[in-house]
């Protein structure tokens, strides 16, 4: 498979928030943030946006140009992230003001976050319900490992289910050992890969 890849820019924004919501609604932590579909399906997207405006700012988005997949990276520096409570809050903020969970998702996976070495941090990955099983999350986040590999520099992301941890061990992560725990909620998994020398991916 060849996936034709660009970088999303600010007037991809909603069709990746789009693409997001599509994506991730029955997701184990976006069911347990937003417990009721009907409100889900209402305020599910504006949530998962203010990750959009996040990579869009900070970082980037790889984008397939079918629209199909998207994947969203920060590089991010060693030592403590300043401004670590701001985005948790603007989730809250920007999609459902009264629902605490909102912004507890991104305290507690902000707790365990590694500090000591700078890496690449998938901060989403998503793939059109129907394209879903093709492999085109694998190709679009491959050009990434591989340059992590040849630069030598770790990557990080946070599992939401164990299915897709499954298959991000295929590519070389590890789980740290450290669960994130919901309250009366699923468990995520954070898990690093460590650079390959020989930039071999499976």
């Amino acid at each position: 498979m060849v996936l034709e890849i660009r970088q999303a820019d600010q007037s991809d924004r909603d069709a990746v928030a789009r693409l997001l919501d599509e994506a991730f609604r029955s997701d184990p932590v976006s069911s347990w943030v937003f417990p009721d579909p009907a409100h889900r399906a209402a305020v599910h997207g504006r949530f998962l946006g203010v990750f959009v405006d996040v990579a869009l700012a900070e970082g980037r988005i790889d984008y397939a140009a079918d629209g199909s997949a998207a994947a969203l990276w920060l590089r991010i520096p060693a030592g403590e992230p300043e401004g670590g409570d701001e985005v948790p809050a603007r989730m809250r903020a920007a999609a459902d003001p009264g629902n605490e969970r909102c912004e507890l998702v991104g305290r507690l996976t902000g707790a365990v976050h590694p500090t000591a070495e700078e890496h690449e941090y998938l901060l989403m990955i998503a793939v059109a319900p129907g394209r879903q099983g093709e492999g085109l999350g694998t190709e679009l986040i491959r050009p990434v490992l591989e340059r992590c590999d040849r630069e030598g520099v770790p990557a990080y992301l946070e599992a939401s289910s164990e299915r897709s941890a499954r298959l991000y061990e295929r590519l070389g992560w590890e789980f740290t050992g450290e669960a994130v725990r919901l309250p009366e909620g699923p468990p995520m998994w954070p898990m690093w890969r460590k650079p390959r020398g020989d930039g071999d991916l499976v």
